[in-house]
């Protein structure tokens, strides 16, 4: 499938399928400075890529897992451990989003509540940078 189709038939443009044969992502079946050619299957590795892209790997780790279109199983569940604790952290600060939009406290700062919901925004933040997850309990 020429590259000009699988950008109309994917919506991938044409720039990114070339930056993903680059990565070692795709693979084209032209030979040196002919027109881009790819197989058929190459809908179904681009929507392995985006679904790995959404769930947060990077396009190395996509890589890594698509050799041969065998996934490596631990890499996902260890990804899905760090959704499921962003996922907390998130529900967490809705939670204290929510109360801090009802509080009764004039000044926000006095609220014991929004104190915490503050602690962990800046222990969340940098528990992302050091990898690592904090607990949020709204009472």
């Amino acid at each position: 499938m020429d590259i000009a189709d699988v950008a109309k038939r994917t919506g991938v443009p044409a720039s990114t399928l070339r930056y993903y044969e680059k990565k070692g992502l795709l693979k084209s079946l032209a030979g040196q400075g002919q027109r881009r050619q790819f197989a058929a299957d190459v809908a179904d590795r681009l929507a392995l890529i985006a679904l790995g892209q959404a769930a947060g790997f990077s396009l190395d780790e996509v890589g890594a897992m698509l050799v041969d279109l065998q996934v490596d199983r631990q890499m996902l569940m260890t990804k899905a451990d760090e959704l499921d604790a962003r996922i907390k952290r998130l529900q967490a600060m809705s939670k204290g989003l929510r109360h801090a939009a009802q509080c009764p406290e004039q000044d926000h700062l006095a609220c014991p509540k929004f104190q915490r919901l503050m602690k962990l925004s800046a222990a969340g933040a940098l528990g992302e940078k050091q990898g690592r997850t904090k607990a949020f309990v709204a009472d």
